[in-house]
């Protein structure tokens, strides 16, 4: 399992966690989604390594912005 932290801009309700977490937990290999609008942040476990390419896909299909790892 891995544990990779994401800082995403543009998250301020429960509508977008619930966004980001809908489209980051279709990756393949995700195991659980935490998405946090009063931090910015974005938890996603996984059976192996996370790609940040389809991490950032993700999140932009969702309407916000992967800013980086954190």
């Amino acid at each position: 399992m891995s544990d990779v932290v994401y800082s995403v801009s543009g998250m301020s309700c429960g509508h977008c966690e619930s966004a980001i977490t809908r489209e980051v937990t279709a990756i393949p290999g995700v195991t659980s989604v935490k998405a946090v609008a009063s931090t910015g942040l974005l938890t996603i476990d996984a059976e192996g390594p996370v790609d940040d390419d389809t991490v950032r896909a993700a999140v932009d299909e969702a309407g916000y912005e992967l800013v980086g790892r954190a």
